[in-house]
Parts: structure tokens; C-alpha cells; sequence
């Protein structure tokens, strides 16, 4: 049931992303370009998902548990680290570089275009990486 869940809630994630058209880098470009062609429609996606979310977190968190878990799995460090800060940084990077953050990408690789491919293969090699740098193996 919990795969099931996950699945359904993926593929929800997903139509949403492509019905707002932010599987598009261009989107993600303009919105970045704000002396030029900018696009505020990110913006308005964002706070749409920030609402929805803050919502869901006050109904769920009123619950003694998930519907298909023990428990809720929060993380347990609450402070501001360097390893943080420094892939919330490589994160943007690579988002205003490429144009494309993970779930749009996930989303795009039906189009099977090579450079959602190459952004998969690039995004698995440094989560790879990071395992392995961090000592926890593959």
C-alpha cells in the first residue's frame, strides 16, 4: 500500500509540474532573468505549493501517526550545517544553470530527450558521489 501511495503521489507531482509547464527550462531561465524576458510564473507555482503544503502539514501533523507508517520520519538535525548550506548552493547552481531541478527532470524523461537523459545521468552520478564521499558506500 505505501508503494502504491508513493506512486500516486509521484504522478500527481508530476501532472501538476506539466500542467503548470515547469518541465520547460525556459520557464526556469526566464524567471531567473529578471532584467530581461522574466517570467514571474515560477513564483506563483511556488507559493501555490507553499500554501498547499502548509496546510497539509497542520492537518497531518494532528494525527498520532501516518496512514501507512508507524511513525512520522522527521529529521532529527534542526540546525543550519555547511554540508546544508553547500547543497542547497549546488542545487541552485545547477538549477539556473540547466534550467531544470530533479522533479521536472523525473518528469520530462518520458520526452526521452538526451538532455534529460544527460541531467539524469549527471544527477545520479552526484548523488553517487556524495554517498560515497560522505563514507556510506553506494
Amino acid at each position: 500500500m505505501p508503494i502504491a501511495i508513493a506512486l500516486l503521489a509521484g504522478i500527481v507531482f508530476g501532472a501538476g509540474l506539466a500542467i503548470a509547464d515547469m518541465v520547460n527550462p525556459a520557464r526556469v531561465l526566464n524567471f531567473l532573468d529578471v532584467a530581461g524576458n522574466w517570467d514571474p510564473s515560477l513564483a506563483f507555482v511556488m507559493a501555490g505549493g507553499l500554501a498547499i503544503t502548509a496546510i497539509g502539514y497542520r492537518l497531518i501533523f494532528r494525527r498520532p501517526s501516518p496512514l501507512c507508517a508507524e511513525a512520522f520520519h522527521i529529521p532529527a538535525e534542526r540546525r543550519i550545517t555547511l554540508s546544508l548550506v553547500a547543497g542547497a548552493a549546488l542545487f541552485g547552481i545547477g538549477w539556473g544553470l540547466a534550467g531544470i531541478c530533479p522533479g521536472p527532470a523525473l518528469a520530462n524523461l518520458a520526452t526521452l530527450q538526451p538532455k534529460i537523459l544527460a541531467f539524469i545521468a549527471a544527477m545520479a552520478a552526484g548523488m553517487l558521489g556524495m554517498r560515497t564521499w560522505q563514507g556510506r558506500g553506494g
